[in-house]
């Protein structure tokens, strides 16, 4: 069977280079990792990752923990981290705590600790200063997706600017008229995020010198179904909005069709925004603010992937070199932001409208 060896060989390089080249950690220059594949495409070399594992130490495995994957946000960032870490020969080991803090206590008190794992991303988790020193204590590269954390790169979208601009929106088009529905609280996961969405909401509404009415504020669950029968409510109140800016864009849909077996017409009768990017918002017309889920998989799968080159490199003789500056149990957790805010569109479509004006609808609060 050829091994690395003779793959080196043909290449004209050193074993540890040509196991760089083939790994895709660390620096390679594109010319030689070329040759490096070519030669082992020729040889039909096939990589064991179970013998590189046991000189190297590394398994080859990114843990991802996640609240919920049958919820669309989660699985496209789980669906972008898969893809980005494939290309290199890793697998993923998923852990859903399906929003529980005892499947959560679980899987950072025992499932880590006892999984050999390269790498962990934990997607939209709240967790106090104790369980991200747990976490850290395996001694693994973190990257985190959702909001801050102490000591780790995290990525994520700004909350409030999204808030703010899905309301502005509304407020340019002459609504005053404006409900919102909220994500509700959901301590483990939200990174206040549906706080944030909101503030930058009322923020705008304060800033245009229109009232925000607390029976228009309504907190959902962020799915369809209940955004749906919560809309069923407030549209059927007898003073209602002429416009909703919903805190996702399920919940928003949900808005949408509570208000056409209501008999009302969107954008004519109300108007309706909300924040993701899903793909039911085409068809539904949804003016949104896209987040891109799977491209911060992906970034995120990068960054640990080149915290993974830079700590740990395989030496001339293939075994590894370096350390790695992850907490152990005890030490404090430093402080500094390393939080990196990704690019969001807003897109504009057919559910929002300049307010018609009617018998109903133009009395002013």
């Amino acid at each position: 069977m050829t091994g690395i060896k003779e793959v080196a060989a043909r290449a004209g390089v050193s074993v540890g280079t040509a196991s760089r080249a083939l790994s895709g950690n660390g620096s390679v220059a594109a010319g030689t990792r070329k040759r490096v594949l070519a030669a082992a495409q020729e040889l039909n070399f096939v990589r064991s990752y179970n013998a590189s594992s046991l000189v190297t130490g590394r398994s080859r495995i990114i843990g991802v923990i996640v609240p919920s994957v049958d919820r669309w946000y989660f699985a496209k960032v789980v669906a972008g981290i898969s893809g980005e870490l494939i290309t290199v020969g890793y697998d993923l080991a998923l852990y859903n705590i399906f929003a529980d803090r005892d499947h959560q206590d679980a899987v950072l008190e025992d499932f880590l600790m006892r999984q050999r794992l390269d790498a962990v991303v934990p997607v939209s988790l709240e967790l106090t200063p104790e369980e991200l020193t747990r976490m850290l204590s395996i001694r693994r590269p973190v990257v985190g997706i959702g909001g801050p954390m102490p000591s780790v790169p995290t990525i994520g979208i700004d909350h409030f600017a999204a808030g703010s601009l899905a309301t502005a929106h509304l407020l340019g088009l002459g609504h005053e008229r404006i409900a919102h529905v909220s994500g509700g609280i959901d301590p483990y996961r939200d990174f206040k995020l549906t706080d944030q969405r909101q503030a930058g909401f009322e923020k705008e509404m304060k800033k245009a010198g229109v009232p925000v009415r607390p029976e228009w504020i309504i907190a959902s669950d962020f799915t369809l179904q209940d955004a749906y029968n919560k809309a069923r409510i407030l549209l059927a109140m007898p003073e209602r909005p002429t416009a909703v800016f919903a805190a996702s864009d399920e919940m928003a849909i949900g808005v949408i069709l509570a208000a056409r077996d209501l008999g009302l017409q969107v954008p004519h009768d109300l108007s309706v925004v909300g924040i993701d990017g899903h793909e039911l918002g085409e068809t539904f017309g949804l003016t949104t603010i896209q987040q891109f889920p799977r491209q911060q998989g992906q970034q995120a799968a990068r960054k640990l992937l080149q915290k993974l080159s830079k700590k740990v490199m395989p030496s001339e003789e293939g075994n590894e070199t370096g350390g790695s500056d992850m907490l152990t149990i005890g030490e404090s957790l430093p402080s500094g932001n390393l939080h990196e805010l990704l690019d969001t569109k807003f897109l504009v479509r057919h559910s929002t409208a300049v307010p018609r004006r009617h018998a109903r609808t133009a009395e002013r609060l």
